[in-house]
């Protein structure tokens, strides 16, 4: 099998380069023309890093906490990420908002970034991906309330089919104090939505 710096060990690339061939072929191309000879290499090698997070575990980012007095509002706002639609293998890129109400305890501020990165780098849909960060950072910081909002262009959407380019999906996952007070939920969407 071959290797690359950034493929994970399990990850069959011979097998992902096999299927890329088959697939030229298909299209009526020549995967030996000098143009496409290290196409399946590549998008072995794109696939690999692509999905480099279904091997890993985000959550191991959110175990690092500190004690901390603090029970407002954490907003980090547009954490950018690409992720790969699961219908098309296409990919949606676009931004994360996390936010979390501590109670006694908060996490490094690059640790939900990674958070965001990790889970971004798997075949999924957008629905799904909001929910799971929410639910990571809900279960594993002490929180009285956590929030994501991610909006995001799908290529799906913008290259194909439809062909809306610069059209945006935009999904939300709320716990605890942002789903039960109109009030935190209103001032979440004031950050995110403001120039500050």
């Amino acid at each position: 099998m071959n290797s690359h710096n950034n493929a994970p060990s399990d990850v069959d690339l011979e097998a992902i380069q096999d299927a890329v061939r088959t697939i030229l072929k298909a299209v009526g191309e020549d995967p030996e023309r000098p143009g496409l000879s290290g196409t399946p290499r590549r998008v072995a090698n794109m696939y690999a890093e692509m999905f480099s997070g279904l091997k890993l575990n985000p959550e191991r980012h959110l175990e690092v906490t500190f004690p901390e007095q603090y029970d407002e509002m954490v907003l980090i706002r547009d954490i950018s990420f690409t992720s790969m639609c699961e219908h098309h293998l296409l990919p949606f890129s676009g931004v994360a908002h996390v936010a979390y109400i501590p109670d006694g305890k908060v996490t490094g501020l690059s640790k939900i970034a990674r958070v965001v990165e990790e889970v971004s780098r798997r075949p999924q849909v957008q629905e799904r991906m909001t929910q799971t960060i929410a639910d990571m950072v809900n279960e594993h910081l002490c929180t009285s309330g956590v929030a994501v909002v991610i909006s995001a262009e799908h290529s799906c959407m913008s290259i194909r089919g439809i062909r809306k380019p610069g059209s945006r999906t935009i999904t939300s996952a709320l716990r605890g104090e942002f789903k039960d007070n109109p009030l935190t939920r209103a001032e979440l969407m004031s950050l995110i939505n403001g120039k500050t």
